[in-house]
């Protein structure tokens, strides 16, 4: 058992530690945010607070959350706080204890490194038009719902639109260099339509898409995600070559629709994998067919073509590659993701949330690969 608190003092402390930074979500007193907390004759509780930045845009949420917590002290009768400003000195000292190390080292991708237990997946497409990105928000909205830890970069730099899919309409706080990303239903998200202005055009070769790619992973603080998906744009270009340098161990999910000729196009999404040495989990099939008011279903897209990129690309990998999920097309889900609420979370009971959640239960459960990963192992003495 822990310890009594003992005094007024004490207990105001061990309130304090229970306030998480909204972006950062760790303990405020973890990150030497609370300069001072005094507890006057009073009974009044001054706290000076110092923000990560001017202007912080979470500034009420942190007022509100020290006043709810704090003033449900024994004792304490009212709550005031003062806030001011970390020296640059001091948010070097914030990003060194968030990168694990010196505020001088060179940033690396955490989810590439051997002991990471984060799954990467890659969430790709033939062509364009065959709602990934409608996927790609769901899935995560679906994990971030059963409890996971989920990130998503949306890597599909020249047509960005998971933010305004998931609600996500806040901009990127720094400190110092490392970059605090949005977030909404749980989701912390990237994208290059966070820093450009209006619905400005991103005009890039290349070199700059790569290092765009590399900033989204290594500048950014993730924390310690179970999952992080990549929204890839269409086809096998510079971001998806990008992406097996930087991500090795990412898992491609290959999105196509039940059309003939947009699964010709996604099978060689996939086979990219032969290429690059990833593995490629599954084939999700998106606007399979249309529900009608009297139970049957119209094939608006035509049929099986989830199922003939699912086979024709475990022949040509040479190892399963399961159709996931099926899901069927609903202007729902249309409506939710220009809402910024995904149908997963706006109305789960429809069909096409169903199908999203069940890929997204399989996704959850998958048994982790002891590939690349220290099993602490020693030799036995003689």
């Amino acid at each position: 058992m822990s310890a009594p608190v003992s005094t007024v003092e004490d207990a105001v402390q061990a309130a304090l530690a229970t306030v998480d930074d909204p972006e950062i979500r760790r303990p405020i007193t973890d990150l030497g945010m609370v300069r001072s907390a005094r507890v006057g004759d009073d009974g009044v509780v001054r706290v000076e607070l110092l923000l990560t930045v001017a202007g912080c845009p979470l500034k009420d949420k942190l007022r509100t959350d020290i006043t709810a917590a704090v003033g449900a002290v024994p004792g304490v009768t009212g709550v005031e706080i003062e806030f001011g400003v970390m020296t640059p000195e001091q948010r070097q000292g914030l990003q060194a204890k968030l990168r694990g190390g010196s505020a001088t080292e060179e940033p690396v991708i955490p989810f590439a490194q051997p002991g990471s237990r984060t799954r990467v997946y890659a969430v790709a497409s033939g062509k364009g038009g065959v709602g990934k990105s409608s996927v790609t928000v769901n899935l995560a909205a679906a994990l971030a719902a059963r409890g996971l830890s989920v990130g998503v970069v949306d890597a599909d730099i020249y047509g960005h639109s998971v933010p305004r899919m998931l609600g996500a309409d806040g901009r990127p706080t720094r400190v110092e260099d490392l970059i605090m990303p949005p977030q909404a239903h749980g989701v912390k998200v990237i994208s290059i339509g966070m820093f450009t202005s209006g619905n400005a055009a991103v005009v890039w070769r290349g070199p700059m898409l790569h290092r765009a790619l590399q900033q989204f992973l290594a500048d950014v603080y993730w924390g310690d995600l179970d999952v992080l998906l990549l929204d890839l744009p269409p086809g096998t270009g510079d971001v998806a070559i990008s992406l097996a340098q930087l991500l090795p161990n990412a898992e491609i999910l290959v999105v196509t629709t039940p059309q003939a000729a947009a699964a010709e196009v996604a099978e060689r999404a996939g086979a990219i994998a032969l290429q690059t040495h990833q593995r490629v989990v599954g084939v999700i099939e998106n606007m399979s067919w249309l529900e009608l008011p009297d139970g049957s279903r119209m094939e608006v897209f035509g049929a099986g073509g989830g199922a003939t990129v699912a086979d024709s690309l475990t022949r040509t990998i040479g190892a399963q590659v399961p159709l996931l999920g099926q899901i069927p097309l609903d202007t729902r889900v249309r409506e939710a993701g220009d809402a910024g609420n995904p149908i997963v979370l706006a109305e789960p009971e429809s069909p096409a949330a169903k199908a999203l959640g069940q890929v997204a239960d399989r996704l959850a459960v998958r048994r982790e690969s002891l590939l690349g990963k220290p099993l602490g192992l020693k030799p036995a003495a003689r």
